[in-house]
């Protein structure tokens, strides 16, 4: 297996720095039901602006509803079909347009979907599984297979399961599965008061 843990110039959790997005997924290893469960828990418990929870999740477990899965697979690009078919289970995230208690356009949907999202991922490195989000997929065709609601934006797809060896990617991800991860400097992207002045550390 591979371990690629954050290279850190701070300390930070051991979750977030072992938490990473690997290609290679075991096809033979199903997620339990319990475990499936425990991330969409750690998902539904993240912030939101008004407690609204605008985040939907469209859980499609090969194990338990193989059309649901196959369907998931079909809307996502050609390029990530051909390590996400071996992913036991695929995902959408989903973000609700407009507020619950009054119907007006919630524009923090997607920032609060993006909390429940990662929050599921954290949750899966606690429990050694893997998960890999994808924005190379089809919204529109996701919503006619999904039987979507027009006030939705469909937001990602993830895969979840379990690290397999590298060797069941093709060649041509490989090299990215292998290649070390790095980040841009901190204070290139963090700023102390002002736009671009660059937090010391």
């Amino acid at each position: 297996m591979q371990h690629k843990p954050a290279s850190t110039g701070v300390k930070i959790h051991d979750i977030i720095q072992q938490r990473w997005s690997p290609r290679a997924f075991d096809a033979n290893k199903l997620v339990s039901h319990k475990d499936l469960l425990a991330l969409l828990e750690a998902a539904r418990w993240a912030p939101s602006c008004f407690n609204d929870q605008p985040w939907r999740f469209v859980v499609c477990d090969k194990a338990i509803d193989e059309a649901s899965w196959q369907n998931a697979l079909t809307v996502m690009v050609e390029k990530n079909r051909l390590w996400a078919r071996n992913a036991p289970v695929l995902i959408l995230a989903v973000a609700m347009e407009n507020f619950n208690h009054n119907g007006q356009p919630n524009r923090w949907a997607m920032y609060d979907t993006g909390a429940a999202s990662v929050s599921l991922c954290f949750q899966a490195t606690a429990l050694g599984l893997i998960v890999h989000q994808m924005g190379g997929f089809d919204a529109e065709k996701a919503r006619e297979v999904f039987n979507l609601p027009g006030d939705c934006k469909p937001m990602a797809m993830m895969a979840v399961g379990y690290q397999a060896d590298v060797d069941v990617l093709d060649v041509g991800f490989k090299d990215a599965e292998l290649a070390a991860r790095f980040r841009i400097a901190l204070n290139e992207r963090f700023y102390s008061g002002k736009w671009g002045k660059g937090i010391e550390y």
